[in-house]
């Protein structure tokens, strides 16, 4: 497979990393989006999606854009917070919250590649 430029995709990732966080924070009015059901059922799952398009798309170590999307909200929420007491516990779970995205982001290069001829 040719390789690509990473740019784009790098982009969309960090984009949609950093809208889902500010605007569910924003709908919700709370100041950390994953403290709102919003995020739950909404903004994690989209993180997921954008992720697998993105595995799908850009198939070549598609365990990055995972990373990227959730590791933007972890760097969004260090911006934006108020106190860094729970600090590492919260790079702990967006660690943790990652693994499903890598997942699927791989999960999507693995089924391109399938699909591609050759």
């Amino acid at each position: 497979m040719p390789r690509t430029s990473s740019t784009l995709p790098y982009a969309v990732a960090i984009a949609a990393g950093a809208l889902l966080w500010l605007l569910t924070a924003a709908a919700s009015g709370r100041r950390e989006a994953w403290d709102s059901g919003l995020y739950w059922t909404a903004a994690y799952p989209l993180s997921i999606a954008v992720a697998g398009v993105l595995g799908y798309t850009y198939p070549e170590r598609a365990w990055r854009w995972g990373l990227a999307v959730m590791l933007t909200q972890a760097v969004v929420l260090v911006l934006t917070a108020g106190g860094f007491g729970l600090l590492p516990l919260g790079l702990i779970l967006f660690a943790l919250l990652a693994l499903p995205a890598i997942a699927v982001a791989r999960m999507a290069a693995r089924l391109r590649m399938r699909r591609e001829p050759g």
